[in-house]
């Protein structure tokens, strides 16, 4: 909303609406303002991305804003995104979240009763850990929601696999020997989109530290999660963010 009315003239329409959708809620602002170039629309929530980078522009700021929300609603397992016609247009954000209630029924929900659902149905994950115990215990929870799963028990064979057959989801841990998991996923992001490069990854490790969850998404990830896990989380955020993929 602050953007909305910052970036617009002041005989211009700021307009915030909601609705339900299924176990989803989207809110939207719409605004008549100075609308946004589509070639920017993917690139305008990276950190420190301003549309007009000039010394002398108009308006202030670093360019965090948008990153900071799309952080935010990711970190609640929803998405964010941008729709402008181009300059002079307006334009149009749209925040999607699960509803709290859904929520709650998932995590009262029974074990069992969870795996029928197979959220992840026809999604292919990779899982990288180098602890046995770990990897085998998240990749059942997978398959059993649905998913197929390839696991791997170092960086060069996570890679390897991945080369193979590119995965819609990168679950990794961040510390393994030999080589570690900001490691692998710089290799991966080296490769072409169609081999697999702009896969979206999750980092799911026991460095859960503030400093560890800004070394994670500066390295790359989409999302942190630390070890241990709640199942209906590690679900959640599979499912968003293979549907962003």
């Amino acid at each position: 909303m602050s953007n909305a009315v910052k970036f617009s003239e002041p005989t211009a329409v700021v307009n915030v609406s909601a609705h339900r959708t299924g176990s989803e809620v989207s809110i939207k602002v719409r605004d008549t303002g100075h609308g946004i170039p589509r070639e920017h629309l993917m690139s305008i929530f990276e950190r420190f991305r301003q549309l007009d980078s000039s010394t002398t522009r108009q308006r202030g700021g670093l360019g965090l804003g948008l990153a900071i929300v799309r952080y935010l609603v990711e970190a609640h397992g929803g998405t964010v995104s941008a729709d402008s016609e181009g300059l002079g247009t307006g334009a149009t954000f749209t925040v999607t979240l699960p509803t709290h209630i859904d929520a709650i029924a998932a995590d009262v929900a029974a074990p069992e009763q969870r795996a029928e659902f197979r959220v992840l149905q026809g999604l292919r994950i990779l899982v990288v850990d180098d602890d046995d115990d770990a990897r085998d215990v998240i990749a059942d929870l997978l398959r059993q929601a649905g998913a197929t799963v390839t696991t791997a028990s170092s960086a060069a064979d996570g890679f390897a696999a991945l080369e193979r057959e590119p995965p819609h989801v990168l679950i990794s841990d961040i510390g393994m020997p030999g080589e570690d998991g900001y490691s692998l996923l710089a290799r991966v992001r080296a490769l072409p989109p169609e081999r697999g490069g702009d896969v979206p990854a999750i980092a799911l490790t026991a460095f859960a530290r503030p400093e560890d969850v800004r070394n994670v998404l500066d390295a790359g990830f989409q999302l942190h999660i630390a070890k241990p896990v709640m199942s209906d989380a590690l679900l959640r955020a599979v499912r968003v963010w293979a549907r962003q993929g």
